[in-house]
């Protein structure tokens, strides 16, 4: 058996929504070969097609679109990487606010799981 990384697509639908959305999710899959793999993937997109009632409450679609990529993963080990995204911000001080809040969110998370 393979672990293969995928990324799901679906689209985000509803009457107040003005631009169109889409969600990506990576999502790992373990199979013997990339074709089962991605269908494999493509049954859990469909599978998790939904549509409920938001706090408006307005009514939303998260539609399934397809598999977007797959990418077989040779070495699955603690530390591997298996995606990496490269930013230009806008701010740079602003990105690195962002990022010590969140550290430090996590960190207060992990706390309160310890305790």
């Amino acid at each position: 058996m393979n672990w293969y990384l995928v990324k799901l697509v679906f689209q985000i639908i509803g009457k107040h929504v003005t631009k169109p959305q889409f969600d990506e999710q990576l999502r790992l899959i373990r199979a013997d070969e990339v074709e089962w793999a991605l269908e494999k993937a493509r049954v859990l997109g469909w599978l998790e097609q939904t549509a409920f009632e938001n706090n408006n409450p307005k009514r939303i679609t998260w539609q399934f679109i397809d598999v977007a990529d797959v990418h077989k993963l040779d070495n699955l080990e603690d530390g591997v990487q298996v995606c990496g995204t490269t930013v230009q911000p806008e701010s740079p001080e602003e990105y690195l606010q962002l990022i010590t809040l969140n550290r430090t969110k996590a960190v207060d998370l992990l706390q309160e799981c310890a305790a």
